[in-house]
């Protein structure tokens, strides 16, 4: 259980504090609601190109890695379809430092031409490096306008094509900016060796007199129904076939979340899961196996992935995938497999809280769902899933017409 405190300034900002006084240190998260399914479709990647550009110094601080590292401190962030995260450590008795940071890049980047395409520069190798020069790359950036035909996940963080990062305006970056980058559109989690009343008048020293801006209300277009197998077959130079099943789920916050995380559990969480159990190290039809949910706040896909043994044809290889999920809709999961799989998400979840870093993120995220008390919910909730529901969500997903799968072939000769 992580106890935390919650505070809302009038400004909009959710401040979360976590205490632990076993460390000397402190975890600083900053979780704005943006990610790339608010970009525009004729201008994607933007969520992504503001992670690197808010390194870039802002008005009163031209310099951040430098300030957080003479105060002892290291930073990072990410960002996904849903969310733009920033989060630090450092020590606790240098908490301040990373308030004034925070607040300053909040308050007002240092916005220029040439810092803007120095980053357009980075991401646009960033985008050569890591999905067009890297052995299966762009597979999904082949999957995602596959599954999804009018919602905003059908394109990935990097974007949907790398000339909307190159013809990015500063006129658009200042938009983008000022739309989603202030305090009601943002949570702030603390947690360390930390008093929540300090905490909280750093949060109003520091984000108290920045303007709330409007909470981010999407209208964002619903998914239809998927209602016919969608296939497609690309050649690249990879040393290895490799083959990709992706079928409709539901999002994070519906009751049946837990029940489709652990099916995907079920198919592939270990060396003991069915898939590798079966079709890696029994039938040796793949020398690799992987599912899980991509755990979406909108609805999200359960993924299957695997590499078939070189000679072993792909249609037969997909054959004996569709095998072990109609298996999983024929007959009702074993209480003993049930159990082993809640065994292994309880571990993970015990795991996670021995980490200040991932506390501080997690209740940021949580808070973002509603409710931060919902990380503390998580064990409970996926222990109530019974074998009868698992049975009726594999039903619900595992349909031809819900499917969408990519053969992804080595080129002859390759």
């Amino acid at each position: 259980m992580i106890a935390f405190e919650r505070k809302i300034l009038e400004n909009g900002l959710r401040v979360l504090v976590h205490r632990d006084d076993t460390t000397p240190m402190a975890a600083v998260n900053v979780l704005y609601d943006v990610g790339a399914r608010d970009e525009a479709p004729e201008k994607t990647g933007f969520a992504h190109l503001f992670e690197h550009l808010m390194f870039e110094g802002s008005v009163h601080v031209p310099r951040f890695d430098y300030e957080l590292q003479h105060a002892g401190g290291e930073n990072n962030a990410f960002t996904t379809n849903d969310i733009t995260n920033y989060f630090q450590s450092l020590p606790a008795r240098n908490l301040e430092t990373a308030f004034w940071l925070e607040s300053d890049r909040m308050y007002g980047l240092d916005f220029s031409e040439q810092k803007l395409e120095t980053q357009k520069n980075v991401v646009v190798e960033e985008y050569r490096q890591s999905y067009l020069n890297q052995p299966y790359g762009d597979a999904w950036l082949l999957m995602r306008p596959l599954a999804y035909t009018v919602h905003p996940y059908r394109w990935a963080t990097i974007g949907k094509s790398i000339d909307h990062i190159r013809e990015a305006r500063l006129q658009d970056v200042k938009a983008f900016f000022r739309k989603f980058y202030h305090p009601a559109n943002a949570v702030l989690a603390v947690a360390g060796n930390v008093d929540p009343q300090q905490v909280y008048a750093l949060a109003e020293k520091w984000f108290g007199d920045i303007p709330s801006g409007a909470p981010n209300q999407r209208q964002l277009p619903a998914e239809p129904l998927q209602k016919q197998e969608k296939r497609k077959t690309v050649h690249r130079d990879v040393p290895q076939n490799q083959l990709y099943m992706v079928f409709h789920t539901c999002g994070r916050t519906h009751p049946d979340f837990h029940a489709t995380d652990l099916l995907s559990d079920i198919l592939a969480n270990g060396e003991s899961a069915r898939l590798s159990a079966r079709l890696v190290h029994d039938q040796k039809i793949f020398s690799e196996l992987n599912a899980y949910v991509t755990g979406n706040l909108d609805p999200g896909l359960l993924v299957i992935t695997g590499k078939p043994h070189n000679g072993v044809d792909m249609d037969q290889a997909e054959d004996m995938l569709w095998k072990e999920t109609q298996d999983l809709i024929a007959n009702r999961v074993a209480d003993r497999e049930l159990q082993k799989v809640k065994n292994r998400v309880e571990a993970t979840q015990t795991f996670s809280e021995s980490n200040l870093l991932a506390r501080a993120m997690n209740l940021a995220y949580y808070e973002l769902q509603g409710d931060a008390d919902l990380y503390n919910r998580q064990t409970e909730a996926y222990a109530r899933v019974t074998a009868d529901e698992l049975q009726r969500v594999a039903k619900e997903i595992f349909r031809r017409a819900h499917a969408s799968v990519l053969h992804y072939l080595k080129n002859p000769g390759a």
